[in-house]
Order: structure tokens, then C-alpha cells, then sequence
């Protein structure tokens, strides 16, 4: 059943064949009213034969004569009125009257028809200007009506001799003609005996009463969409298929009503999705989306209308109507379709524009009144003084409208404008306390009670922070200062025994011993007694460095000259590792400020690390160069091991890229070399690429 429910061809084959069984149904339908209207259709042959056929001729032409009678009788009600007046002159829109002359001057009395000037006829020719009746058959049946009271001639033919014109309607095929109570036509559904049932029915024949009518219908206009095309059109249609709705209507209505109930079920899933999916035409509010489909359907369903009353092919005329339909079906469809789709998906009311708006408005009716009543939001305060300020300023400017309430209105806005800048006042000490914070000054206090409303909670929260760096400062330096004392003390305390280990090493060194393993275990301990001592010294002076303890002695040093001399004290391990050195120095003087003693730990504890952890037989990189306002000092090399560390990692106390305790050094060389260089004023910085280790050293 999900298959069949996500099935995306089955939705489009019911999409298609939807609108096809509607229009079976409604063909149906209409067949079934076209029998009904006209009988079993298998009388007449063709429509002009028809009863209908015949209302609608007649209707025509009782309805010209009955707007000629409307426009003489309101003539003659315009002349009676003229008549009764005793003005000198007066104009109406049948008449103008000259009392004086006594002339009457009559214009045209007709609304629908212009007078045209014709020698051939001796009475007033009328032509119709206007097809005011497109509805019916008014422009696609060829008249002349006459009034035999007053000999005007109605017609909606141009021509130079209308006496020949009668006589050429009279000839027609298709004419009918209307004298002295008497019909002439050779069309059977408007003949003398047809017109007695219709009359009789629907119209009564009195109408045509002083009145002669010649006319006939234009065979040209039967190739053009009009309201007699249609009607013919569909009498053909349906004539002899009078059988068709007994089984084509409740097959089409079922096979509707399934196909719909299953795009209900469906619509909204898809394969391998879950739950209901909305698309982005969804997202469109429901209003705007339903304008614009029931505007589309209107225009197609205008479109439609106004294709019948315009004279264009057939052939159009059916692809116009095609074309309307199907777009107007389209249109519906996907308007039901995001209907669904939103219902199901329980987001139909969320969809509108109205609730969104609403909800707007609502939630910002909420945060207005939250602002207001909440005691410890800042925004409730400014709100209620700059509205207030608002109002009463309205108040006074209408209230006081003179010199006094000027005076007024102006005094309360110095009051308004003080208090803002008390107001602003209080701020900034809170951002002054702040500030100090920030800077590392925890000593602030602020006065609590001089505050009230939210800027008393925040002096109480600056106060208490404040505090707690007071505190946490001070646990901090008794800890610094603990850790120091310790480390101090201890390293002496070893120190003593220390030196005794290795001045009797140095003793058994110089002893003449024959045993070769005795001599190895001497050189053990001479070994690892001074790399105790190496430890230790680098110990303390790694915690003189982070107490701050350290005296500097600056003094102008030639950093070019340093380097050399360096290179020459670790020549012998450089070469031991096979380790080639690539410098590049500048040809003059590069001088620092810095202290002698210090920097020179730097270098040499940057040496050292390159000397135990460069891969044997690689090239040792070292650069100096002048930028701008500093000195720069590169080295370069590839590490033996594999550097699984990062840099931040690698510059902590104790650290080593290889992580092992078993290897030469203390993991504190880099983290001495890093405090001593910003002691000095200077940056230092390591970098890790792969196996790549690179130190940067700059000065100003």
C-alpha cells in the first residue's frame, strides 16, 4: 500500500485522467439537458429547424422593436414636457424649442441607432451603430424594421436602396418577414403555425404590431464563434447519441470520485521520505497562493466567455477553449493540491498571512508588555520615560497652546533631558568599573544604594566579580609564591648532595682502575649525575622566569655575532649527527637590545633541541634578516621522530615531541627559550608541519 501511496506516476496518471473524466461527465450531463430541451432529437435535421432555434430569432427581433418603441415613447413624453413650459428656450435630449420662432428642432431620439441620409427612401433611415444584445443574434441576423406610423426605417444593413434590399431579404434562403399580421418564411421553426406555440409560450406576437420586419440570417457568420455557433455546434454534437449517458455517467463520476480520494490519501508523500513533504509553493502564504489561482481561473473562465462573442474561426475558437480549460484545471489542481498538503500537515492556519501578522503582532505586544512590567530590564525603564515624555508633551503642547504653556512644555524638556543624563551618568560608572576590570584592576566597588532597578543588580554583580578576582588573584600569587619557595628549596636541598656525587665521581675518574666494567659504571654515574644537575638549574630558573624574578641588564648585542659563535660551540655535535648548516646572514652588523646572559640561553637552548631531535645527515636551516621595525630569526630542521604533538602542546613545561622520559633533556628548554625571549621583548614561536620543526624568533 506505500508503493502504491508514493507512487509518483500513478499521482500523474490520476492528474491527467481526471480532468478527461470530467469532461465525459459533463459532456454526459449536457446531453442529457439537450435531450430534454429539444426532445429526442430525431425530429429536425438541423438546428435552425429547432423550437429553440426559433425563440431565439424571434427574441431578437422583439427585442429591437421593443427599444424603437422604448426611444418613441420617451420622445414623445420629452415633447409633451417641453410643450407645457413657458421658458424662451429650452433644450432637452429629443428636442430643442424655440418659443419665440415657434420651432421645433427634434434631434435623434434613438439610442442605438444613427440617422444616415438615403434618397431611394422618402421617411428617415436608421442605421444601428451599436450591437448593444452580442448575446443573442442581434449582429448575425440582417433586418429592416419599419414604423408604419411614422415611415422610419431600423436596419443594421448599409446600403443606397433599401426598397431593393427588402426585396433582396424576401429572396433569401433564410429570411422571415413580418406584414400586416402575416409571416413569410420558409424556415419551418419560425413559419405561421410554429410562431402561434411559440408566442403563445414565451412572447407575444402583438409585438411586431405597426411594425413591418424583413430579415434573414448571414450564412457567413456560421463559420465564426458566436452564441448560434455554439448552439448549433452542440445540437450536432449531441443529435443522435441520445443512448450516450446511460453508462458513460456513473462510470466517469466513480472513476472521479476514486481518482480523487486516492490524490487525498496520497498527496503529500514520496518515496522513501517520512511523514508529510512540503514543497516550496507551500511556503507561499495561503491567501496570496488563492488570489492568484482564482484569478487565473477567472480570466480563463472570462477568456472562454468572451472567445463565443468574438468573431474568430472555429478552429481557434475550439483550441481557445481547450487551452482555458486546461490551465484553469491546472491551476485548481495545484491550489487543492498545497491545500491538502497543509492540512495534513497541520500547518493550514499557520499558512495564512493574517496569522502570521497576527502573531507578529501578538508576540510583540508580549515583549512591549514584558519590557514594561519586568523591573530588572533596562528597556522598561527607557520605555516608560520616553513614551512618557511622548504623551506629556502632547498633552502640554494642545493643553497650553500660549506663552505660559510654552514655557512649561520647554521646562519639561530640560527636566527630561536631566534625568537622561543622570541616567547616562550612572552608566557610565558601571562601564568605568568594567573598564578597570578588563584592565586587570579588580580593586572596584560601586555604590549600590546610589543605583536602583537593573543597574543596582549589575553594581552588585560587578561588585561580586570584582571580589572574586580579588580573591582568585591572590590564591594565585600564594600559590606562584608557595610553588616557587618549594622548588627553590628543594633544588638546594639537592643541590648539596648533588655536588658531593659529583666531586667523588671526579675522584674515581682520576683513580687508576683496571676493571673495565667499574669504569663503565663511573661513567654512568658521572653521566646522568650531570644531567641531574642540568635538570635542576633549568628547574629553577624555568620558575625565577614564571615568578618574574628575573633581573635584566640590557645592553646593545650584535645578534650576527652571537650566531657565529654559537654555531662554533656545537660545531662538534652538529658534526657528530652529521648535520649540515645552511646560513643566511646579512653581510653587516644586526644589533639587538636584550641581556648578554639571557639571550644567549635562548640560542643556545634552541641549539640544543636541534642537536638531539634533528634527523641525522638532514640540513639545518638558519636565517636573519632585517623587516621593517624588527629582527627576524629563523632555524629550520626535520625532526628524526615523528612529531604527534602540536605546537601549543609542545611549548608547555615538560613536554617533548616524543613523549618519553627516556631520552636526553628536561622538556623544559622551549618553554625557557619562550619566557626569556618576551621578557627581553621579544616574540617566540614554533611551528609544526608534518616533520618539519620551525622556530621564529622576532625582535624590534
Amino acid at each position: 500500500m506505500q508503493n502504491i501511496r508514493d507512487s509518483i506516476l500513478l499521482k500523474f496518471l490520476c492528474y491527467i485522467l481526471i480532468p478527461i473524466m470530467i469532461f465525459i461527465l459533463s459532456i454526459s450531463i449536457i446531453d442529457i439537458s439537450i435531450t430534454s430541451q429539444y426532445g429526442e432529437m430525431d425530429g429536425p435535421e438541423e438546428y435552425i429547424e429547432t423550437e429553440e432555434f426559433g425563440r431565439e430569432y424571434l427574441a431578437t427581433l422583439i427585442s429591437n422593436v421593443q427599444d424603437i418603441n422604448r426611444d418613441k415613447r420617451q420622445m414623445k413624453e420629452g415633447e409633451e414636457d417641453v410643450n407645457s413650459l413657458e421658458t424662451s428656450e429650452i433644450t432637452s435630449s429629443y428636442s430643442t424649442i424655440d418659443r419665440n420662432t415657434e420651432e421645433v428642432e427634434i434631434e435623434n431620439p434613438y439610442d442605438n441607432y444613427s440617422e444616415i441620409e438615403d434618397e431611394s427612401y422618402e421617411y428617415p433611415v436608421y442605421y444601428e451603430s451599436i450591437h448593444y444584445n452580442n448575446t443573442r443574434l442581434s449582429p448575425y441576423i440582417n433586418y429592416i424594421i419599419i414604423d408604419k406610423e411614422t415611415g422610419n426605417m431600423f436596419t443594421n444593413i448599409r446600403s443606397n436602396n433599401y426598397p431593393e434590399e427588402i426585396n433582396k431579404l424576401k429572396a433569401e434562403k433564410t429570411n422571415w418577414s413580418y406584414q400586416n399580421g402575416n409571416i413569410t418564411t420558409n424556415i419551418i421553426s419560425i413559419n405561421q403555425e410554429s410562431v402561434k406555440y411559440i408566442t403563445s409560450s414565451y412572447y407575444s406576437v402583438d409585438n411586431f404590431e405597426g411594425y413591418e420586419v424583413y430579415s434573414n440570417i448571414d450564412p457567413t457568420m456560421l463559420n465564426y464563434s458566436n452564441s448560434l455557433y455554439v448552439q448549433q455546434t452542440v445540437y450536432n454534437l449531441f443529435k443522435g447519441h441520445e443512448d450516450l449517458p446511460s453508462y458513460l455517467i456513473p462510470l466517469s463520476a466513480i472513476s472521479i470520485i476514486a481518482m480523487i480520494v486516492y490524490l487525498i490519501w496520497a498527496t503529500g508523500h514520496e518515496k522513501g521520505k517520512e511523514g508529510i513533504q512540503l514543497n516550496s509553493l507551500d511556503k507561499i502564504s495561503y491567501e496570496i497562493i488563492s488570489i492568484v489561482i482564482m484569478f487565473v481561473i477567472g480570466m480563463m473562465i472570462s477568456f472562454a466567455v468572451a472567445s463565443i462573442e468574438s468573431q474568430i474561426p472555429q478552429r481557434i475558437l475550439v483550441s481557445v477553449f481547450l487551452l482555458c480549460y486546461l490551465i484553469g484545471y491546472a491551476s485548481l489542481a495545484v491550489w487543492v493540491a498545497t491545500t491538502i498538503r497543509r492540512l495534513k500537515a497541520k500547518q493550514f492556519i499557520r499558512s495564512f498571512l493574517t496569522y502570521k501578522v497576527c502573531r507578529w503582532i501578538k508576540v510583540t505586544v508580549q515583549k512591549i508588555f514584558r519590557k514594561v512590567t519586568d523591573k530588572e530590564n533596562t528597556n522598561r525603564k527607557i520605555t516608560i520615560i520616553y513614551w512618557g515624555f511622548v504623551v506629556i508633551s502632547i498633552i502640554l503642547a494642545c493643553t497650553f497652546w500660549s506663552g505660559i504653556g510654552l514655557i512649561i512644555l520647554i521646562a519639561f524638556w530640560i527636566w527630561a533631558y536631566y534625568k537622561l543624563l543622570q541616567y547616562n551618568k550612572k552608566i557610565q560608572k558601571i562601564n568605568e568599573a568594567l573598564r578597570n576590570i578588563y584592565e586587570g584592576n579588580p580593586n572596584v566597588k560601586l555604590n549600590e544604594e546610589e543605583l536602583e532597578g537593573t543597574l543596582k543588580i549589575m553594581a552588585k554583580y560587578i561588585n561580586d566579580i570584582a571580589g572574586g578576582f580579588t580573591n582568585a588573584i591572590e590564591q594565585s600569587l600564594k600559590s606562584e609564591r608557595l610553588k616557587t619557595e618549594l622548588i627553590t628549596n628543594v633544588s638546594h636541598d639537592i643541590k648539596t648532595p648533588l655536588t658531593s656525587i659529583i666531586n667523588y665521581v671526579d675522584l674515581l675518574k682520576k683513580e687508576d682502575i683496571n676493571n673495565a666494567q667499574i669504569e663503565q659504571y663511573i661513567a654512568v654515574l658521572d653521566k646522568k649525575s650531570q644531567r641531574l644537575k642540568k635538570l635542576i638549574e633549568d628547574l629553577v630558573e624555568a620558575s625565577k622566569v614564571s615568578s618574574g624574578n628575573v633581573k635584566l641588564n640590557m645592553e646593545v648585542i650584535n645578534l650576527k655575532e652571537l650566531l657565529n659563535q654559537m654555531v662554533g660551540e656545537f660545531e662538534d655535535k652538529l658534526e657528530k649527527k652529521n648535520l649540515k648548516l645552511e646560513m643566511d646572514l646579512p653581510e653587516e652588523n644586526v644589533l639587538i637590545k636584550a641581556d648578554n646572559r639571557y639571550l644567549y640561553r635562548v640560542i643556545e637552548n634552541v641549539f640544543s633541541n636541534i642537536s638531539k631531535y634533528a634527523l641525522e645527515g638532514s640540513r639545518v636551516y638558519i636565517k636573519l634578516e632585517k623587516q621593517k621595525e624588527e629582527v627576524y630569526l629563523e632555524f629550520k630542521n626535520i625532526s628524526k621522530d615523528k612529531l604527534n604533538i602540536s605546537a601549543e602542546e609542545l611549548m608547555q613545561r615538560f613536554v617533548r615531541g616524543d613523549k618519553s622520559r627516556y631520552t636526553e633533556g628536561s622538556g623544559l628548554g622551549l618553554s625557557i627559550a619562550e619566557s626569556l625571549t618576551e621578557l627581553q621583548g621579544g616574540k617566540f614561536k614554533i611551528d609544526i608541519d608534518g616533520d618539519l620543526f620551525k622556530v621564529e624568533i622576532r625582535w624590534k
